[in-house]
Parts: C-alpha cells; structure tokens; sequence
C-alpha cells in the first residue's frame, strides 16, 4: 500500500502595512449611494453607523511606493524563513489576488507577468520547476489555493507548495462610497508541505461551491457613486445587503459539509478562522453553523474564544485575512488565541463569484 500523504503547514508569513487610517479620516468625505443619490447623513453619523456594522475601527492602506507583488514578497520570505527550507525546493507558488498590481498613480491592473512570477524573481528561485501561477478567486482565494496544493500534494505532484494572498484594495476604493471603508491591504502567506504521519493531520477535508446563476454579480466593478466625480476609473462594487443574506445562508452549509466530509462534528472544531469581511456577519455565520447542529444561542463569550478577529484594526484585505489572521495567531500576537498540536479548525471563506470554500485542519 502507498503513502497517505497529508499537506501540512510548516511556515507562515504576513505583511500589515503601516499606514492606520481611522474612521475619522472618512469625516471629510461625501457619500453617494449606488444610484447617485447623496446620502442624506453626515459623515460623522455614516461612520458611527459603520463601526457598529462592520466592527471596523482602524485599516491598513500599504505606501505609495509598494505594489500587492512587493506586499506578497514580503509574506513570502517571511514564510520561507519559518519554514526553514531553501527556496529552491518549491514546487508550486500560487498568489491568490483580484487587482494585480495597481500603481497609485496609474490605477490599471497589471497582471504581465503574473503576481507568482513577479514573486518567484524577487524571491530570486532559479528553479524551473517551481511553477508560479495566479488564482483569482474573489475573497476565497487563499483558500482555494491551499485546496489546490492539497490535490498537487496528495497526487504526488509536489511536495512543497508557497500559497500567497495579498490585495491593496485601497487603489479600487471610491472615496464616496461608504462600502470602501471596509477595505484594506496587506499579505498572507503558508507553505505546505506533504507529509506522511500515520495519522490524520493538516488538511482532512475542503469544500467548495460557486453560485453564479443568480449571485454573479454581488460584487463586480463600476464608476464612483458620485456622479459627478471626474475620472474614469472603476471602482469595487458590493450589493451589499443582497450578499450579506447570501453569506448567512450558504457559508455555515458549505462548513458543515467539510466537517461531514471529515467524520467529524461541531463539538470537535476548536477554532474558526472565518474571512475577516465584517464582524457581525461573521458572528452571525457561526451562529447559523451551530444551528445546524440543533445548537442554539451559544454564549457570547463561547463566540469570542472560538472565532478569533482582527477585523477591528486590520479591517478587510480580501484574500488575506485568513492567512493573517493565522500567522498571527501561531507567532502569539493575538492574545488568548492559540493553536496547539491536535487542534482542528476551520477556515472558511466568501467572496466575490459568488464563492464560498471551507477547508477542515488539523495541527
């Protein structure tokens, strides 16, 4: 009989950018709703409003002088130098994004080369056989990136796969409408590794779905809200009460068949590491998962040790909030959060498609 090979996460990385815009830097902006109309609130009570939603007091916006490529070298390295490995020895480098590289100045995406490759050069692999490709996959990317390295893994294809999500979202932001204020920067970055332990650990189970008949189209890109502004530039669009209900209804389905899928069941998950798109979603998703369980009204306080956030200061940076949020979590910068050998977790992700993936882990 042959190997079971199991993908196992041996180094993390991330980059958060510098630059903390508050919700008091957004007081001077005027804001319009999809149709053009002005919205008849001021700024002030826009923001207040805002903050109690989304759970969003603080974002990262990356310099001027930094592109999602530069952003995702950095998670990179950072990765390669955890996992201590040689870099040469990379498989596959998959960069999971949605813009390219946006210039400040220029606010056009540039995908030749692809993200991957931009990435393989300023890591310097001379490795022809370290394939580098990108996966655009809306917020779910990162994600859909680890299921692949899973199968190149499993199937004997790779033994080593870099998986990078990075955005600086704040170039596709349109300063009048209220939804950019969700949006941030910054990187994320795991190497996986195929392992044959014995035992179950790493990924166990995934599960994907794209619902496009009726959800294409809940986040795509348009003109400013103003309809006066006076460039051209498209900027990110979100249906954003419309995706909210799709979330809640499809995300906890699509984490409870991964936990079917492993055998398991909701009393064996320790942690989840949700997307981090809006705090009060994300809280009422794994009520509903719960639900599904015959569970109902679990504590707040249960809410809290289970569901770790970073949404409150890093707000939302897409694809790469997941692997943020768990380079932080195993390097001990977020308090009372950890994960110990034997834990099993989920992520889970939803995003633009509209996609939704889950993956079950285990340490």
């Amino acid at each position: 009989m042959g190997k079971k090979l199991y993908s196992f996460i041996i180094g993390t990385g991330c980059h958060i950018p510098e630059i903390v815009v508050k919700n008091s830097d957004f007081q001077n902006h005027v804001f319009y709703e999809l149709n053009g109309n002005r919205i008849d609130r001021t700024p002030e009570e826009i923001t207040r409003k805002f903050e109690e939603i989304t759970g969003i007091k603080e974002r990262r916006y990356a310099s001027d002088d930094l592109l999602t490529s530069d952003i995702s070298y950095f998670a990179a390295k950072t990765a390669i130098e955890t996992a201590m490995i040689d870099k040469e020895s990379l498989d596959y480098i998959i960069c999971a994004h949605n813009f390219g590289d946006i210039r400040p100045n220029n606010r056009r995406t540039e995908l030749v080369p692809n993200l991957a490759a931009r990435v393989k050069y300023k890591l310097q692999i001379k490795n022809p056989k370290t394939v580098a490709y990108d996966l655009p996959f809306g917020c779910p990317g990162w994600l859909q990136g680890l299921i692949h390295a899973d199968c190149f893994i499993k199937t004997g294809l790779a033994k080593r796969v870099l998986v990078i999500g990075a955005e600086i979202l704040s170039r596709v932001c349109d300063p009048h409408d209220r939804d950019s204020m969700i949006y941030a920067d910054g990187a994320g970055a795991a190497i996986l590794e195929g392992r044959d332990t014995g035992t179950e650990v790493g990924i166990i189970s995934h599960s994907t779905r794209s619902d496009t008949y009726k959800h294409c189209h809940l986040l795509t890109m348009g003109r400013s809200n103003n309809p006066d502004y006076p460039g051209d530039e498209l900027f990110l669009k979100m249906h954003g009460h419309t995706l909210y209900k799709y979330a809640l209804k499809v995300v906890p389905e699509c984490i409870k068949e991964s936990i079917d899928k492993a055998g398991l069941s909701i009393e064996d998950i320790d942690r989840v590491l949700l997307h981090q798109a809006n705090e009060k979603m994300d809280v009422e998703i794994l009520k509903r998962l719960f639900r599904l369980y015959g569970i109902k009204n679990p504590s707040p306080e249960f809410i809290s040790h289970i569901l770790p956030m970073s949404i409150s200061w890093l707000g939302n940076s897409s694809v790469a909030t997941i692997p943020t949020l768990l380079d932080l979590i195993l390097k001990n910068k977020m308090e009372k959060y950890s994960l110990p050998e034997h834990d099993i977790i989920i992520f889970a992700s939803v995003g633009a498609g509209m996609n939704v993936n889950s993956i079950v882990y285990k340490f």
